[in-house]
């Protein structure tokens, strides 16, 4: 064990298992998420090569012999709780990307959300034991967030009973779906419904695209490999054309929407339930960011704990590079957002699963803000999670930059997140367009409830709301309700001045051109909403920790969180009067303070995650800190180092010698 990171952890004020049983939801969760990974890092059958090493095709045919190998023990071990899937899983990919991603996470839940009790019965045990392979087929070359305007059509023929799925154009081919390429042998297609010369709208499909037996593709069916991408090596995102290809009527999805014999055609009760699967996914992805942001402080607090760079005080030893401010200054930050990302986390999985009760009772009630707030939050935390693992990469230095470190990795599989299942731009109006809403039917004397019930304040909101000179307005920036207050009083503001500046071009602009006119303050109102709610949700986590220490420890990296983000947005809190310049420039000392603070429990925070070795797969973030020996082990592993002397020397330079 390195002495830098035995030092660290000896410093921490808290118990570090007791935070990683309330990031786990409790200790016995915490027990069965370690089981479930020691049988994963215990079988010799998923001992793999280093992909850093291995070809594109090889590293697909490593993951898809580790995927099957998966599905096999999973059956063996009796795993079926979602949670302990998603778990093992995770462990065996080391949460890279793998070919089985989206039969997992979309064909599935779309089959459960979506199918009838029939459809359930012919299409979901095949699916679960990989008879039937699955991907979910929605963007298209031409077209990706902008669902409206989807081309590939389902046209029904009441006289054989069949929908004829046809790509009418170029644009029209499917593009993207993980799996399509050569893996899956069904796609859920999502596809224009043309029934009795009528368009019903984007519909989902089961289409089969792949001989049961021969995997070959089938009549009417070209299908293929996109090929290498910005990262996701081993997954075989595909294209899909559909040349008048015949499916059966009980192959499209009729759990709500419906097309009967005759073609007549039954709307479903929520347009929105046809899009239930990206909801799940997209607050699937929030997660998914809270870990990967987590992964990648865990990595660069650790190195930065053992590299010793220059000098503090001449003649001294070189301190660590965790002793410099400016390097606190970058990381502690974004370990404040990995936690509170966490608990963001936990309440979208709280949220999902209580509203998708609800749905199925009927009550279709909450949907909307489901909906909302999962398209914005996914963008707000990819966003920020992109952004924050290149800093973590930087700030490694040149060992950083090297795949051995696990963070370029982690940026180019996880910076797709930013458009994938939604583009995050367009993620955010969609936000934007339901806090417009609320806030008109707030004005108008209606009551909210959930995240957008600030929005109920009108009257005092305004008053509240109005500039005020220097130095009037009274926030004790050392205090999370206050801060939470002022967040708060940002959204609702920038939600205002957004939704009046439509309101005043509606007057001589169409709904589509006001709302073109204001997109950029729409974003930054729904970025506000989201911040207010992450701040909010931080806060309110604190309430439910018991345990003082940790309580002291989770409260100053809460603060920090809106500090920071205070001082990254000051001009909003300015220019509505929310604080005084001289606050603001009390934020800073307050920031500074806070880095002190928190800099003797760093490495024991992002030792409370609990990433064993072999999921991180990082030199540079190793648990016993033994960075330089290992770093030195992996690059002797090289292919090129195979032979001292590569082949290219006799077959190129060599021959120059003579030609001289």
């Amino acid at each position: 064990m390195n002495p830098d990171i035995l030092k660290e952890r000896r410093s921490a004020t808290f118990d570090v298992e007791k935070l990683t049983n309330i990031l786990d939801g409790g200790p016995e969760k915490t027990k069965r998420r370690r089981d479930i990974e020691s049988m994963v890092v215990s079988d010799p059958d998923f001992k793999e090569e280093d992909p850093n090493f291995l070809s594109r095709s090889e590293r697909y045919d490593q993951a898809v012999r580790k995927s099957a190998l998966m599905i096999q023990k999973l059956r063996e071990f009796g795993i079926a709780d979602p949670e302990e899937i998603y778990c093992y899983k995770n462990s065996v990919h080391s949460d890279r990307p793998e070919p089985l991603d989206l039969h997992l996470g979309m064909f599935l839940p779309t089959l459960l959300n979506q199918a009838t009790s029939e459809q359930m019965d012919r299409f979901f045990m095949p699916a679960w034991n990989l008879k039937i392979i699955g991907t979910y087929a929605q963007t298209e070359m031409g077209h990706g967030t902008h669902l409206r305007g989807l081309e590939t059509t389902a046209t029904y023929d009441p006289a054989t009973q069949e929908f004829v799925l046809h790509s009418p154009t170029i644009s029209s081919i499917k593009w993207w779906p993980g799996g399509l390429g050569k893996t899956a042998n069904y796609a859920v297609v999502l596809a224009q419904l043309y029934t009795q010369g009528n368009n019903q709208g984007l519909h989902a499909f089961l289409v089969q695209i792949r001989d049961m037996e021969t995997h070959v593709p089938l009549p009417g069916v070209v299908v293929g490999d996109i090929g290498p991408k910005f990262g996701f090596v081993e997954v075989d995102n595909g294209f899909l054309k559909l040349e008048n290809v015949r499916i059966p009527r009980e192959n499209m999805l009729m759990k709500y929407a419906k097309v009967e014999p005759d073609g007549t055609y039954v709307k479903p009760p929520s347009a929105k339930l046809t899009y239930g699967t990206m909801v799940f996914v997209r607050s699937m992805i929030v997660g998914q960011s809270a870990r990967t942001l987590s992964q990648a402080c865990t990595i660069v607090i650790r190195y930065s704990a053992v590299r010793h760079q220059s000098e503090l005080r001449a003649g001294e030893p070189e301190p660590q590079i965790l002793d410099y401010q400016a390097q606190q200054y970058k990381l502690f930050p974004l370990l404040a957002t990995a936690y509170a990302f966490q608990f963001v986390s936990q309440y979208m999985t709280r949220t999902y699963h209580r509203i998708s009760e609800d749905i199925s009772e009927g009550d279709f009630s909450k949907l909307p803000e489901l909906h909302a707030l999962a398209a914005g939050l996914k963008a707000f935390t990819t966003w920020v999670t992109s952004a924050g693992i290149e800093v973590c990469r930087m700030s490694c230095g040149g060992h950083g930059y090297s795949r051995s470190s696990a963070l370029p990795d982690l940026y180019v599989d996880f910076t797709s997140a930013c458009t994938y299942e939604g583009e995050n731009t367009v993620m955010m109006l969609q936000t934007a367009r339901y806090l417009v809403k609320c806030y008109r039917q707030a004005k108008a004397g209606q009551q909210l409830g959930g995240t957008v019930s600030y929005l109920n304040e009108a009257e005092h909101r305004r008053v509240r709301l109005q500039p005020v000179a220097a130095g009037t307005t009274v926030v004790d920036i050392k205090d999370l309700d206050s801060l939470v207050e002022i967040y708060k009083l940002r959204a609702a503001l920038l939600i205002e001045l957004a939704a009046k500046s439509i309101q005043q071009e509606l007057q001589h602009k169409s709904q589509e051109e006001a709302w073109n006119s204001n997109a950029i303050d729409l974003v930054r109102a729904s970025d506000a909403h989201c911040h207010y709610v992450v701040v909010k949700l931080f806060t309110e986590k604190l309430g439910e920790i018991d345990n003082a220490e940790i309580r002291s420890v989770m409260s100053a990296l809460a603060l920090l969180y809106a500090l920071h983000g205070i001082a990254n947005n000051s001009g909003d809190f300015l220019q509505a009067g929310l604080l005084s310049v001289p606050q603001v420039l009390q934020i800073s000392g307050s920031i500074k303070r806070l880095l002190s603070e928190l800099r003797p429990n760093a490495v024991a925070l992002v030792d409370s995650f609990d990433f064993a070795d072999r999921r991180l797969n990082s030199v540079l973030g190793r648990y016993d800190g033994n960075v330089y020996e290992h770093l030195f082990e992996w690059a002797r592993r090289s292919p090129l180092n195979a032979t001292e002397v590569h082949e290219s020397f006799h077959k190129y330079l060599k021959p120059l010698r003579s030609k001289l």
